[in-house]
């Protein structure tokens, strides 16, 4: 037993320092930049062609990204945060990330960006419907949200985990302000979640692009740039779906880790990030740009007609982050 234990307890070291070594392996450590999710793929290969950098793909969401800066505080492995704006919210006033205002800063809007830098947008979606049609098995493509409780679409509709997924508490205000709720009333949203639960609903907590895709999951809350990717580069049936009742829009944001190993690599990344062409790489993956930069008309007419937009609504996500505890506490004691 001895011999054993001495030979498994250095393979034990070995596997604990393989994330590290990999880590140090890399340029610049990006939590949160899943290939999958807003063609960080592209984007990355982009960083690696023009700055030779290696960003490794990661696949986390904006909760386990930011629990991951948290939990190496003390010794930071990671250079760059991605998180949905809420969570980078959260991540400075846990004194997760430090101020770093990128090249071209002064030309994100005022509402887009912390006003000392320590988090900035890079890119918006529009959250709604995301339907692989192919997969409805003949069923009429949703277009409301009170329609996904009907039983036609038992174990059919997915959404992220609103208690660790920023696109899932979208998910969540969307629902809730176009069903009548509002900042301070989330009794629509939990309702609704309720409803929800009787149709069996998918509830994983990251990205689930390729489920959509395989037809393992008809219908996702997601947002039009991962619905408008699959419609047009993938072999399916796809289409994006503003609800009738209406939705909103999510502005998504990185920050600097506070003392990042990497800090002035990780400075020219996100310098890169608001460029031209990055910003122009975000365009060809259907987002939002977060600088007044013109959707080329190739991208443009892609898109639903700005009539189905009308009915996606900025909102105070401030307001709303101080609002998601409340909100994430009754999910889990009421819904899940």
């Amino acid at each position: 037993m001895k011999t054993a234990r001495f030979v498994l307890a250095p393979l034990a070291l070995l596997l604990l320092m393989a994330p590290l070594q990999s880590a140090k392996a890399a340029d610049v450590i990006c939590y949160n930049c899943p290939p999958e999710w807003a063609d960080w793929a592209s984007m990355l290969k982009a960083i690696k062609a023009d700055l030779n950098y290696d960003i490794p793909h990661d696949n986390k969401n904006s909760g386990q990204a930011l629990a991951q800066i948290l939990a190496e505080k003390s010794n930071p492995v990671g250079d760059i945060g991605y998180f949905g704006v809420t969570f980078g919210m959260k991540a400075k006033a846990q004194d997760a990330l430090e101020p770093y205002k990128p090249a071209k800063w002064d030309q994100v809007p005022a509402g887009l960006k912390d006003a000392d830098g320590h988090w900035t947008t890079i890119h918006s979606g529009t959250l709604g419907l995301f339907v692989n049609k192919d997969a409805l098995g003949g069923k009429p493509v949703p277009a409301c949200w009170k329609d996904l409780l009907k039983p036609d679409y038992k174990g059919m509709v997915g959404y992220l985990d609103p208690s660790s997924a920023a696109v899932g508490y979208v998910g969540a205000v969307a629902i809730n302000l176009a069903l009548g709720g509002s900042e301070a009333n989330f009794d629509p949203a939990i309702n609704f979640f309720k409803d929800l639960r009787k149709n069996d609903p998918i509830v994983p907590k990251q990205t689930s692009y390729a489920r959509v895709v395989s037809g393992e999951m008809p219908i996702l809350f997601d947002y039009d740039f991962n619905a408008y990717r699959a419609k047009y580069s993938e072999k399916g049936n796809f289409e994006f779906v503003i609800p009738c009742e209406g939705s909103v829009v999510f502005p998504y944001v990185v920050g600097l880790v506070k003392n990042a190993p990497d800090k002035d690599k990780a400075k020219k990344v996100l310098d890169y990030l608001l460029s031209d062409k990055g910003q122009a790489i975000w365009t060809n993956a259907y987002l939002r740009p977060a600088r007044p930069i013109d959707l080329p008309e190739a991208v443009k007419k892609k898109f639903l007609p700005d009539s189905e937009y009308a009915r996606a609504k900025n909102v105070d996500w401030g307001q709303m982050e101080n609002m998601q505890k409340g909100f994430v506490d009754r999910y889990l004691a009421e819904v899940r």
